[in-house]
């Protein structure tokens, strides 16, 4: 920390500033595996967009920020005929691809999705792109889109493994802030200082509260804030390259730094040196759009289906064992407001799939809560926690996120006690899991686009290769639907 919070001295740029800095700039040597899992990222998260735009409550919110601000040759918003400034795009981006709450995730002291920083890195390589073109460079290919991801992956995901920002209130899209706050500038062919004054200003805007993601006021915003920490983080990078200036103690100075005012003042730790190890462990949100410590409940769930369906009205009780996080993230009583309410209730998330053998997004609608089969067994539903799964999810060799589920019977007797320790999408798993993500990739595609377009896009994902060669501004125009426009 500062020595003299009196003295009017500026120090030298802050620890952590300085090696986000210089990672964003200067790291280009990623594994083969982070390049590969990058690619299948990019799909999924994509994918994931897609799939949000058949929702209203998304829809509507997308577009420019006032009627007609529209910039042709700006930056295009995929699945939508929409082009924006980038700042706006960002923003259009980040909120559709977190709508659904089905995009990757990252476990650690901090959580989050780590893919949540492509709503400003796509819609600025699009921009880059296409101006590129039009002054006759070189525009932004694939293989710099994957590149970009990598690195934001990164400094989101080293961030989160020992610094705890939920456990002072705020929310993990303040990760999302910095990391592409970073890697922006960086795109924006920032100097070192203009990136540390970039960075050192996603700091200081402070945090978001975690208020929208808990009882009793959990709410949509938890769909959107990503679209605007990244889209803030894109503003933070183009304000540097225009000269403005940084804080460079912005975490340690006394009194005033976001130490000692958020964090009760405790450091900011980068506990591992930054290169491609988020990338290569992120966690995938294949099978269910649920909050991810849920997720093997799910599955456990599904398991159960056929058991429970036979016998739900001789159900006594539910017991969900779960880690800490989970007891205390998404254990939730009492009336659920909205969809944003229940898809962060493992009681919830547990019931439907007992019931309906399945959990889709529909599923949080209230059309589908109404069933008084639900609430009925939520209420007579246990969450405790099981200290083998909260050890095995901090343990960094593991990154279990384990649940275990078994039904009670009038009767005395019971189901079997199911138990998974890992998801699919965890990348112990991996072999399993892609061929599904793929599948769900192109479901959602041919879901959204119609046929000779489908096919088109299909065709860019089905060759790594090529799509690293391929300019993002063509990818881009691939992606394009003329039928979502503005509300």
């Amino acid at each position: 920390m500062s020595q003299d919070y009196k003295s009017a001295e500026r120090s030298a740029p802050d620890a952590v500033l300085a090696t986000i800095a210089d990672y964003a700039r200067d790291y280009r040597t990623p594994s083969e595996l982070a390049r590969e899992t990058a690619f299948y990222c990019l799909m999924d998260t994509l994918g994931c967009g897609f799939q949000a735009l058949h929702f209203p409550a998304c829809t509507r919110l997308l577009g420019p920020v006032v009627p007609g601000a529209s910039m042709p040759g700006g930056a295009r918003v995929p699945g939508t005929r929409f082009e924006l400034d980038p700042v706006a795009a960002a923003f259009n981006i980040g909120a559709m691809i977190r709508w659904l709450d089905f995009n990757d995730t990252w476990l650690a002291a901090e959580w989050g999705h780590p893919s949540d920083n492509l709503g400003g890195i796509l819609a600025l390589s699009d921009w880059l792109s296409r101006s590129a073109l039009r002054a006759g460079r070189e525009p932004l290919t694939g293989r710099s889109l994957l590149q970009a991801m990598i690195q934001a992956h990164e400094i989101q995901g080293v961030l989160a493994l020992e610094n705890s920002f939920n456990r002072v209130g705020l929310d993990h899209v303040l990760l999302v802030r910095v990391a592409s706050t970073a890697v922006l500038a960086a795109m924006l062919g920032a100097t070192r200082d203009q990136v540390i004054n970039a960075v050192s200003n996603a700091w200081i805007d402070g945090g978001a509260l975690r208020t929208y993601r808990h009882a009793p006021n959990t709410g949509s915003r938890k769909s959107w804030a990503a679209g605007d920490a990244t889209s803030r983080a894109l503003w933070h990078a183009l304000m540097a390259l225009r000269g403005e200036m940084g804080y460079p103690s912005a975490l340690s100075a006394r009194t005033w730094g976001f130490c000692d005012v958020l964090f009760k003042g405790k450091s900011i730790s980068l506990p591992q040196p930054l290169g491609c190890y988020v990338m290569e462990n992120v966690l995938f949100k294949i099978s269910f759009p649920a909050e991810f410590h849920a997720q093997t409940a799910v599955e456990a769930a599904m398991t159960l289906h056929p058991e429970a369906l036979s016998r739900l009205d001789q159900i006594e009780r539910i017991v969900i064992e779960t880690q800490e996080p989970g007891v205390r993230i998404i254990d939730k009583t009492g009336p659920l407001a909205n969809p944003a309410d229940r898809d962060h209730c493992i009681q919830y998330m547990v019931a439907v799939p007992l019931i309906f053998g399945r959990l889709t997004a529909t599923d949080y609608d209230d059309a589908v809560a109404r069933d008084p089969r639900i609430d009925a067994l939520r209420a007579r539903t246990q969450v405790v926690e099981n200290p083998d799964f909260t050890r095995d999810y901090y343990d960094p060799a593991r990154r279990y996120i384990g649940n275990a589920i078994q039904l009670f019977f009038r009767d005395g007797s019971s189901s079997r006690r199911v138990a998974v320790d890992y998801p699919i999408g965890h990348r112990l798993r991996r072999a399993e899991g892609l061929p599904l993500l793929q599948r769900k990739f192109e479901a959602s595609v041919r879901g959204h686009f119609d046929s000779a377009a489908s096919a088109q896009i299909l065709q860019c994902f089905s060759d790594r290769a090529a799509l690293e060669a391929m300019p993002v501004s063509d990818m881009m125009a691939a992606l394009i639907h003329t039928g979502v426009a503005a509300a």
